[in-house]
């Protein structure tokens, strides 16, 4: 049993880190076995050396961000003891440097994980970049926000943000309205992005202009796309020729942003994703960049990062399944027999 102590510039400071309740202390003791107590005014943290170390680790990482008047909270504190327990803890400076863009109520806009500011990074350095991953890591919106920065700084002209319009179990022709009105829902997470960086204002004076295009894939066919930021959202329900289409609209001074979550690709059975093709046929190629998100990058709410790792285990146990029983059938067809 081994005992460390950690000191908090002030009294403020301490309640931040504690979080509301000692909320933030209760999530370090369960994560590293430890226990965490105040002896006048100054935090003591005790328990087996190897956990005692990892909790002071995260302790004054969460003094940093404190001090940087980030809000502490409990999704913050679990991300930094995932870094620590992993030994990443050494990256954890690099992404709470630097501002992307501040949006239209004054909010600025950063990386919240080490896997974001890596994203933001190669979308910097290159002309094309994939970002795969699962729901919630920040790849779209990230993506809208180095665009705004681009046209704020004016290394664009404009920007162009397009989906793939594929049917995920419903009919466009069922719904209501004109064709605009049916692209419309597909088109929603783009339009929320912007409008957060811009305003609502601001974005129609910029689509009224011009500045701003907001369209399905297929209206993508035939134009070349010159001083543009594009982004391509949703990417794993291209087709190959889709995907090939897009990356071939680009022009003199642009820069493209391809999307997408491999795991939720709503193509037909048998119709292979354009983003899956993409990914192996591109890997390598100079200015282009391809970024992998892991469960680590969520910044939705607590609970989907668990979500997603409940999924991969299922799939990877079903994998194992259907390995064993297939070696188990060739087996028996070459003994002669039948599987069971």
């Amino acid at each position: 049993m081994v005992e460390k102590t950690f000191l908090a510039d002030n009294a403020d400071q301490a309640m931040m880190i504690f979080g509301a309740y000692d909320a933030n202390i209760s999530l370090i003791e369960d994560r590293f076995g430890v226990r965490i107590f105040n002896r006048d005014g100054v935090v003591v943290v005790s328990g087996e050396e190897g956990g005692v170390s990892r909790a002071q680790a995260t302790l004054e990482y969460l003094k940093k961000l404190a001090a940087l008047g980030e809000d502490v909270t409990l999704q913050k504190t679990e991300y930094v003891m995932n870094m620590v327990a992993d030994g990443e803890q050494g990256e954890l400076d690099s992404f709470e440097k630097g501002c992307i863009c501040i949006t239209s109520k004054g909010k600025p806009i950063k990386a919240k994980t080490v896997g974001q500011k890596k994203y933001v990074d190669k979308i910097t350095s290159n002309t094309v970049v994939f970002g795969v991953g699962p729901a919630g890591t920040g790849k779209t919106f990230l993506a809208v926000a180095m665009a705004v920065a681009a046209l704020r700084r004016r290394e664009v002209a404009r920007i162009i943000l397009t989906r793939p319009a594929v049917e995920a179990g419903e009919r466009l022709g069922y719904l209501p309205g004109d064709l605009q009105s049916k692209i419309d829902p597909y088109l929603r997470p783009l339009y929320d992005a912007l409008f957060e960086m811009m305003g609502p204002e601001g974005y129609a004076r910029n689509v009224e202009k011009g500045i701003i295009e907001i369209a399905p894939l297929a209206y993508m066919r035939g134009r070349t796309l010159d001083d543009s930021f594009i982004i391509l959202d949703e990417a794993q329900n291209t087709t190959p020729e889709q995907m090939k289409m897009f990356l071939t609209r680009l022009g003199v001074s642009s820069k493209a942003v391809v999307t997408g979550d491999i795991t939720q690709t709503d193509l037909p059975h048998g119709v292979e994703s354009g983003l899956v093709q993409a990914l192996k046929i591109l890997e390598g190629v100079e200015e282009i960049a391809i970024h992998r998100f892991t469960e680590k990058d969520v910044v939705r709410h607590r609970l989907v990062q668990r979500i997603i790792l409940a999924y991969e285990k299922h799939q990877k146990d079903r994998s194992e399944r259907e390995k064993h029983y297939a070696k188990k059938t060739f087996r028996r067809k070459n003994e002669g027999g039948r599987p069971q």
